[in-house]
């Protein structure tokens, strides 16, 4: 096969899981814009998660979020999602939008209330039960505001004991996936600040439980590719929570901010091998001013392009360049990797698919934003609970 073919094929293989809260109605804590055509039910967002399959080709699967898609009957869902040919993915669990929750949920200093958070993870991995799905995906609020507001000791032992109890519950196929995030809405302390704690929490309960990169839940500066190597050499990358950020979490499309920091950890994936491990590729965006599918499509889109430049990275002329300590001859080969066109290359892989190559102008051409604004009016908008 020669390289072209190759990096084709591994393009045509991709898969990139949607997150079902992105099309609805979300924001910043100051306003939540509503739109025209804005799903109502978890069946109305799978209803829009297809269109973005079809008109991509690379997106596949579907993320749950619990509460906000809750149902009555979990495999109707997931019957629901495979009559649109997609699959449900991830389950995502929610203990951070409830009173009690004020000071914590699994390092609450209540028992009563960390046993009520509890019972709620276990409860999303019996809906993993029900819809087939691989991962269950944790980010804990959970923090302080003050200094000695709680003990921040104890408050690991509570957490340990949590995922611990989560842990044992998972099947043989199930994994445990732990998102990390460096401040909001605590600001003192974290209890899960950073890819370090997750990956030594991750560590001593097996190998079930793997961490989570949500590329926008860093410090300005910090090197994500580096821990995107790091977690792939030690076999505990999980998945990715795509999007970007100015300044906070800014929950925007993947890409936006800063391709080259995109591109730059897919190379350490694609180096990795984390193209063909068991690595999980997600969106985790908020679109509050944008349109909810196309921006959806551009982030699938950007994610695509990404890869397939660090594709294109001469691997041969680049261990060559590191061995002999020529340091710009090695930046160079990656800036033109990173400097490709590669727009071309994707039109051609998705055509070779049956579809479009130019999947924003499909999707506009197809109408469906202008058949959902009539069709869905009354009832309640999807929405994130802000």
């Amino acid at each position: 096969m020669t390289e072209h073919a190759t990096v084709k094929a591994a393009l045509m293989s991709q898969a990139i899981e949607t997150p079902s809260w992105a099309y609805g109605n979300s924001g910043t804590r100051f306003k939540v814009f509503a739109r025209p055509g804005v799903p109502r039910t978890p069946q109305e967002k799978l209803d829009d998660a297809a269109k973005v399959h079809e008109f991509t080709g690379a997106a596949p699967t579907v993320a749950l979020h619990i509460p906000w898609d809750t149902v009555d009957d979990y495999a109707a869902l997931a019957a629901y999602a495979r009559g649109r040919g997609l699959t449900l993915g991830a389950v995502n669990a929610n203990t951070f939008q409830e009173d009690d929750y004020r000071l914590g949920s699994v390092c609450h200093p209540e028992a009563a209330v960390r046993r009520k958070a509890l019972d709620h993870l276990l409860a999303c991995v019996d809906i993993m039960d029900a819809t087939g799905s691989r991962d269950l995906k944790l980010w804990f609020a959970d923090g302080t505001n003050y200094p000695g507001q709680d003990d921040i000791r104890e408050r690991q032992d509570r957490l340990a004991e949590a995922l611990a109890a989560v842990y044992e519950r998972l099947g043989d196929d199930q994994r445990m996936l732990l998102e990390y995030k460096l401040f909001e809405p605590a600001f003192y302390t974290t209890d899960v600040p950073d890819w370090g704690t997750a990956y030594a929490h991750c560590l001593k309960l097996g190998p079930k439980a793997r961490v989570v990169v949500d590329t926008g839940h860093h410090a300005p500066g910090t090197n994500i590719e580096f821990i995107v190597a790091t977690l792939l050499r030690e076999g505990r990358l999980g998945g990715f929570d795509f999007n970007s950020r100015f300044y906070a979490d800014d929950d925007l499309m993947v890409g936006a901010a800063d391709p080259f920091q995109l591109f730059r950890i897919m190379y350490e994936v694609v180096r990795g091998g984390g193209l063909t491990a068991d690595v999980a590729f997600m969106l985790d965006q908020c679109h509050n001013i944008e349109e909810k599918i196309p921006a959806i499509i551009r982030s699938v889109m950007n994610v695509q392009e990404a890869t397939a430049k660090a594709l294109l990275v001469d691997r041969e002329a680049l261990a060559a360049a590191q061995r002999t300590g020529d340091v710009l001859e090695a930046n160079a080969v990656l800036m033109d990797a990173y400097n490709t066109d590669v727009r071309p290359l994707l039109a051609e892989v998705r055509e070779e698919q049956g579809l479009d190559g130019d999947p924003m102008t499909a999707y506009r051409r197809s109408g469906w934003a202008a058949k959902t604004a009539g069709e869905r009016i009354g009832g309640q908008q999807a929405g994130w609970g802000a």
